[in-house]
């Protein structure tokens, strides 16, 4: 019974490598989830495995670094409103939603927080819980404000000790990469423990949904597109495969007509000196800078809108533009949140057939 329901989970892998390759120039169809940035695991990509525990290493150190900064610089906001979701009662059917996580409580309320309700007011049947992969964040949390997060084995026990029989698991990941083949090993190893076990897909996955994500961040910043505005947002990056959606992104936005919008990166490509190139090649007053991420965290707070020299804000306003920043993570739009949702539905979905 364990290796079957692994080879399912594994054939979730294997299917999501097909939607990296077709998904150069209009995207394409996939399965499964992972890390804080929506395609993986092809072959190519499995070889490239020094470049993505890179990946992971650098989303350990901002976590790291976002810990140790925001205690001595700035109030992230009061954690106790945040529901941590690892109550026990759990009952028969849940749904575990995984995320990287963020220790801005206000913003792991927005966003986290926000895509956890929108799980729980569609799937009633479901007890929604909380699982993230960051242990640094987890840690730093609970030392500063005394509040504890399960990490995903911790949320996996809890289940198995609730008596849980149908397990579906969202991640909140924007792409899949490493951290999705991590989670999908380690559900692997309970995939005995429990009757029905799922995992669904990543924010960016299919054709659809780069059309969705297109459609609710250009909603959600049509004030600032009046021309003279270029609109950039930033993404995290990795050195494997994976970063194609980027490029991805930035094209179904370009074919749509969204002329003044940019993608880039700050670990990869496109980066910050692409995207100030094409802005510059442009006819702009102003730029608008907001994150391509679930949360806005370290790196929206710090590398894109801090005051430092060489964030994004900085670099652009030394290159005469006025800039606004909008440090909103993608998590807190409805549209994002709803995608999410209805990806929960088709992992439901499957344990039907």
């Amino acid at each position: 019974m364990k290796l079957k329901k692994a080879a399912l989970l594994f054939a979730a892998v294997s299917l999501a490598a097909a939607a990296v390759a077709g998904c150069s120039g209009g995207q394409a169809e996939a399965d499964a989830p992972a890390a804080e940035a929506a395609a993986e695991t092809t072959a190519a990509e499995t070889k490239e495995t020094a470049p993505e525990t890179e990946e992971a290493s650098a989303e350990e150190t901002a976590a790291e670094a976002e810990a140790n900064e925001e205690e001595e610089n700035y109030d992230t906001g009061d954690a106790a409103l945040d529901n941590t979701r690892n109550q026990d009662e759990i009952g028969e059917k849940e749904l575990m939603v995984v995320s990287f996580g963020t220790s801005y409580n206000d913003n792991r309320r927005l966003t986290i927080g926000a895509i956890e309700d929108a799980m729980e007011q569609a799937f009633p049947e479901y007890s929604v819980r909380r699982g993230f992969t960051s242990q640094i964040i987890i840690d730093h949390v609970k030392s500063r404000d005394k509040v504890s997060i399960d990490n995903v084995g911790e949320a996996l026990e809890r289940a198995v000790e609730n008596g849980v029989k149908t397990l579906v698991v969202q991640p909140t990941h924007l792409m899949n990469g490493l951290e999705y083949t991590d989670l999908v090993n380690e559900l692997a190893e309970y995939a005995d423990a429990f009757e029905q076990i799922e995992i669904g897909d990543p924010l960016l996955t299919s054709d659809e949904d780069f059309t969705a994500v297109v459609k609710a961040i250009t909603e959600a910043t049509a004030e600032y597109d009046d021309g003279e505005t270029a609109i950039c947002f930033m993404g995290h990056g990795t050195e494997a495969a994976s970063n194609q959606i980027y490029e991805n992104m930035q094209q179904v936005l370009t074919d749509a007509g969204y002329t003044n919008y940019y993608i880039g990166t700050v670990e990869a490509e496109p980066s910050l000196e692409d995207v100030l190139e094409a802005v510059q090649a442009g006819e702009y007053k102003r730029v608008v800078l907001e994150p391509l991420m679930i949360v806005a965290g370290d790196h929206a707070n710090n590398d894109m809108a801090g005051d430092e020299e060489g964030s994004w804000k900085t670099v652009f306003e030394d290159a005469g533009y006025e800039v606004t920043c909008v440090v909103r993570g993608l998590g807190e739009l409805e549209p994002i949140q709803q995608l999410f949702v209805e990806h929960a539905q088709t992992a439901m979905d499957r344990l039907a057939q």
